[in-house]
């Protein structure tokens, strides 16, 4: 374990805030009912307080202009945590290790975080897990890249055949119970109706697919959640947005390379449809939020073994969404599974 510790300090003097490896020895389960475990999905919105020259955050590149209002985000972002109580949480939007870590301390001693950085330099934006119950592996990625547009794109791309990876996503393991488990936390690239964007979000999503059935090939039950950034066109949401892309199907095992060989199931399916939306989009910029502008964008997919113990799905939505606002934009997806 000697290269860990030399990682761990070479990380510190270089202002790295990677944290992807999981404890040598320690009680790794602190939930507090066993008989079940509850999961959240969140995307936090530029969970930042170092500096991040590239994308200009904190300041005028994101939504907290200067350290004072990053830290009292993430305070907001600790109260909602609070208020559900969740034991695994994945997080999207945030830029490293410290953050994590002061959320950590805005909570309890029973969480520990953790985050494998990618290679989103442009905003600095990583995917991050704070958790109850220690993984069994530490953090990975995968590296593959997919062509696009794929073979039966929709998305209307007319440009040059290129190559996409999942710049923020990680991969790990869980044994819960009697089950053993891969969590996938994933963050693919925005904007639903861009073409380009669309394509390159289909090729993500057949990388995270083949991660998906190397782990079902192995007998593993799957939970793959994050901000996939598109809509679902078989678990519609509140204004039954459509997309123009195959993600979905992809992710779910319904189209791509893998089609056939497994099925993951959308945990929003147990929501009403009307309560199904969880990111605003102002698309008129006048700082008002209206039933129109929110959609359902962030998920969480599931093997039908889980999907079968998920005893209560819900979307947090307990607070307003207007500019100015310290909360994130996004609301949070809850699943508890009976175990």
């Amino acid at each position: 374990m000697l290269w860990r510790v030399i990682f761990l300090l070479f990380s510190l003097a270089n202002g790295d805030t990677e944290c992807p490896y999981v404890p040598i020895s320690r009680v790794n389960d602190r939930r507090i009912e066993q008989s079940a475990v509850t999961i959240m999905q969140y995307n936090v919105e530029w969970l930042f307080v170092d500096y991040y020259k590239s994308s200009d955050c904190p300041g005028n590149g994101c939504s907290w202009k200067n350290s004072s209002e990053a830290n009292t985000h993430i305070e907001y972002v600790s109260k909602i945590i609070k208020d559900i109580n969740p034991d695994i949480i994945n997080l999207c939007e945030v830029e490293g290790c410290d953050e994590l870590k002061l959320l950590k301390d805005a909570l309890d001693s029973t969480y520990n975080p953790f985050l494998k950085k990618g290679k989103d330099t442009s905003t600095g934006q990583n995917v991050g897990l704070i958790t109850r119950i220690d993984p069994l592996v530490d953090l990975y990625r995968t590296e593959e890249r997919i062509s696009y547009p794929i073979n039966g794109s929709n998305c209307g791309y007319t440009g040059p055949t290129d190559t996409s990876g999942v710049s923020k996503h990680y991969i790990t393991e869980y044994k819960i119970g009697n089950m053993n488990i891969a969590f996938i936390g994933v963050h693919f690239v925005a904007f639903p109706t861009d073409s380009v964007r669309c394509a390159q979000r289909e090729a993500q999503a057949q990388v995270i697919q083949n991660v998906v059935y190397s782990y079902i090939k192995k007998n593993y039950e799957v939970i793959l959640l994050g901000d996939f950034n598109d809509f679902d066109s078989e678990v519609l949401d509140a204004n039954s947005d459509k997309p123009f892309s195959r993600v979905l199907d992809i992710l779910k095992g319904n189209y791509g390379l893998n089609k056939g060989f497994f099925q993951l199931q959308n945990a929003a399916e147990k929501i009403p449809q009307s309560q199904r939306f969880t990111a605003w989009w102002d698309s008129n910029s006048n700082c008002k939020s209206t039933k129109t502008e929110f959609s359902m964008i962030d998920h969480i997919l599931l093997t039908p073994t889980l999907r079968e113990k998920v005893i209560e799905a819900y979307i947090y939505q307990d607070y307003e969404e207007f500019c100015g606002t310290y909360n994130s934009d996004h609301y949070p997806v809850i699943i508890k599974i009976a175990l």
